[in-house]
């Protein structure tokens, strides 16, 4: 498939500039590294530093005058109507531990609305990245969110859950969980890429970011699924929590967790 043809400039350059700090994450993964840890108490590596340094260079080369917002360095161009998110290896954990369970997500939003997204598993050699109105596709073949109708049939993966678990909701997780087929907690990128491609059914977090989600948000979208925040509001710059599934199972599941 020729991605010049189909797709916006935009689009192309951010599946580029994955794919260079996608070479840049592989050749030290498993290496030896400098590790930081941030005010926030998570880590930071030389390697997420130089990612994003890379993923910055050659987007903004492209489009000057667009907004950046990147996970390790400060946001720029703040009144900008396009704004890129960046998190150069959403899993950063893993990455340290010598896990691949990383990813690097670039997506473009265009005033409040995520318009392109791109997840780059390296270590996977897994693609996926979607546009506004295009579809989904992995590793350029497009890919559809399955059809399960019920939550008895279902495969439900869970990720981050500390805040729903200080929550009177938590309750209402375990009664799901109690009528689901399979529960997994694959996490971070990867339960999207499964949820996305039709191999698990739904996707439940209640910590998470919006660099960590923006791409994968419109990727399920386009897949043909629904992606929302716990109070049913579609990804915007403060989300941090998600409920994800096709449209009838995204239904009986909120209305199971939140009751409404």
């Amino acid at each position: 498939m020729n991605l010049a043809e189909n797709f916006s400039k935009e689009l192309v350059v951010a599946i580029d500039a994955s794919d260079a700090a996608a070479k840049l994450i592989r050749s030290y993964f498993k290496g030896n590294f400098i590790v930081d840890i941030k005010e926030d108490m998570t880590p930071v590596t030389e390697v997420d530093i130089k990612a994003e340094n890379t993923i910055k260079e050659i987007i903004m080369n492209a489009f000057p005058d667009y907004g950046f917002y990147g996970e390790e360095t400060c946001r720029e161009n703040k009144n900008s109507e396009y704004t890129w998110l960046v998190d150069p290896i959403d899993g950063t954990k893993g990455f340290v531990r010598g896990y691949p369970f990383f990813s690097t997500q670039i997506a473009l939003m265009h005033h409040d609305e995520i318009i392109l997204g791109v997840s780059n598993a390296p270590i996977f050699d897994e693609i996926i990245f979607a546009e506004k109105g295009k579809g989904a596709w992995m590793n350029n073949k497009q890919i559809h969110i399955s059809n399960t109708k019920d939550i008895v049939s279902s495969t439900i993966s869970t990720g981050n859950l500390k805040t729903i678990a200080q929550s009177e909701n938590w309750k209402n997780l375990g009664k799901i969980v109690s009528k689901a087929d399979r529960i997994r907690g694959y996490g971070d990128f990867y339960h999207y890429h499964l949820l996305a491609s039709g191999k698990i059914d739904v996707v439940i977090e209640s910590d998470v970011n919006i660099l960590d989600v923006a791409a994968l948000s419109l990727i399920i979208e386009e897949s043909g699924g629904v992606f929302t925040d716990f109070q049913g509001k579609r990804s915007n710059l403060d989300t941090t929590s998600v409920i994800a599934s096709n449209p009838i199972l995204y239904s009986s599941i909120k209305k199971e967790l939140i009751g409404n």
